[in-house]
């Protein structure tokens, strides 16, 4: 069922537009495949499927084995500002952007970042202390000009 999902996902991106996972969600529901959030998440994840400004596509390589953007392209795209309060960091990011913000970060695995949250415009990044998290903004800061 899961290589099913993806074929479709990929066939989708082809053919469409797709600017959220709800609408993946429908699209994939006039095809006979129901799938959670969650597992849209997963499989947007595993398939790494890039968001731009025009919504999901595939990575240069159709099968998805290239890397994700390089972080720091990511930040000068949709990065707007960041902002710390105490061990957390809210970097702003343009309308929709948040989402390819966070799955950069996380793909870095760097050991400032705890974790991080995405809504549509803001992603909530978590350190583990306050001097961590200042060593961060300014990172992430050098990006965004």
């Amino acid at each position: 069922m899961k290589s099913q999902r993806h074929n479709a996902i990929k066939d989708l991106l082809v053919k469409t537009t797709i600017t959220n996972q709800d609408e993946l969600r429908k699209h994939l529901v006039t095809r006979g495949i129901q799938a959670t959030q969650a597992t849209l998440s997963r499989d947007i994840r595993e398939l790494k499927l890039v968001k731009g400004p025009s919504g999901y596509a595939l990575p240069s390589n159709a099968d998805g084995e290239d890397d994700m953007p390089e972080t720091a392209s990511v930040l000068r795209d949709f990065g707007i500002e960041i902002r710390q309060a105490q061990n957390l960091l809210v970097l702003h990011t343009t309308m929709g952007g948040a989402q390819p913000v966070a799955a950069s970060l996380d793909s870095e695995e760097w050991e400032e970042i705890v974790g991080t949250i995405a809504g549509d415009n803001d992603v909530l990044i978590i350190c583990p202390d306050n001097p961590t998290a200042a060593i961060l903004k300014a990172r992430i800061e050098s990006y965004l000009v």
